[in-house]
């Protein structure tokens, strides 16, 4: 009788340590399950302040990625240049220290020749129109200066105004203008015989403030979204010469080469729709900050339309020679700007 109890008992313990046993190859396979589907952490570089409409409205793409991607995407936004300054934004992606970025092609004159074209003078009549093109002709002829990234989608500001201390009226009154300018709408402000000053727009209240610039041009939505209204006394429509500021938003290669193809769908059918409230954010922002100026008594000056024509004129010899360097160096810069002209005669 005992030694039956004891081979009962052996039996017994030998079932329960293979159950054991079992349960925890089951909770291993469940606990390598559970990595597999560990949410993809992603850092996004902003040079936006965080109550920015740019940056609010980077954080709502990241949210909805979060949410179509049911939590196994979440981005992590750095805003207010955190992670990496404006002008290293993009090189800073290149290197991995943000998985994403957003900032300026201009800040980094000369390194996107053909995109340079984008910011050029043209009469942009709003951001939404502005928005649409640039990322329209930047996935059409997909250039060369991008393809260390993953260029999720480009978004611009309204058309470019001046910002000054002093009335500007016209033309002859640039003269003498020290003048907050990015890229090419630094030749902007030497073609209409000021002086451009290189800055970012975090450095420019302080600039204005100080006497550092007289100017800046800019979209009038700066004038809230930076506080510069508060620093400047006049706002000068120059939207017939209207340029733009066009902004990257691109993703590191290799971790958007290491995402499942549906994560990377997920991305791209986002950044999509993302367009265009980008280019609506764009629209409402210079709403908002014509409001703002004029709610601080600022005077807003409009040209004649025989001043207009003498300032377009003035700015021509600039697309002239962007079309000119780009041909020297076998970039299609004429049919690039023949592109973005016929995409602008659709929106007006």
């Amino acid at each position: 009788m005992d030694r039956k109890l004891v081979i009962t008992l052996t039996i017994v313990m030998i079932l329960s340590a293979n159950l054991l046993t079992g349960c925890g190859k089951s909770d291993g396979q469940n606990g390598e399950a559970s990595a597999e589907q560990k949410a993809v952490e992603l850092s996004y570089s902003v040079f936006f302040p965080p109550s920015h409409i740019q940056c609010v409205t980077a954080q709502e793409w990241a949210d909805e990625i979060k949410e179509r991607s049911d939590g196994r995407i979440n981005i992590t936004i750095h805003s207010g240049g955190t992670l990496t300054k404006a002008p290293q934004c993009y090189e800073g992606v290149v290197a991995g220290i943000s998985d994403i970025g957003m900032s300026c092609f201009a800040y980094t004159r000369g390194r996107f020749p053909l995109l340079e074209g984008l910011d050029l003078p043209l009469g942009y009549p709003t951001g939404g129109a502005a928005t649409g093109i640039a990322t329209k002709l930047a996935f059409d002829f997909n250039p060369e200066e991008l393809k260390d990234v993953k260029l999720l989608y480009i978004h611009a500001h309204g058309p470019g105004i001046l910002a000054s201390k002093k009335p500007v009226k016209k033309l002859e009154d640039m003269a003498g203008l020290k003048v907050r300018a990015t890229g090419l709408s630094a030749k902007l402000v030497e073609s209409l015989g000021a002086t451009p000053i290189a800055m970012s727009q975090p450095e420019t209240y302080e600039a204005l403030q100080k006497g550092v610039v007289d100017a800046t041009f800019c979209p009038i939505e700066t004038l809230k979204g930076w506080n510069q209204g508060e620093v400047i006394n006049y706002v000068t429509d120059t939207s017939a010469i209207g340029y733009t500021t066009s902004m990257f938003v691109v993703m590191n290669r290799d971790k958007w080469n290491s995402l499942d193809p549906e994560l990377q769908e997920i991305i791209d059918q986002v950044s999509q729709e993302w367009i265009a409230k980008h280019g609506a954010a764009w629209d409402e922002a210079d709403r908002e900050g014509l409001e703002f100026v004029e709610g601080l008594g600022k005077e807003v000056i409009t040209l004649s339309e025989e001043e207009e024509k003498r300032w377009v004129e003035a700015v021509s010899p600039i697309l002239d020679n962007f079309k000119k360097k780009t041909q020297e160096t076998g970039l299609p810069g004429a049919q690039f700007l023949e592109a973005i002209q016929v995409e602008l005669e659709q929106h007006k």
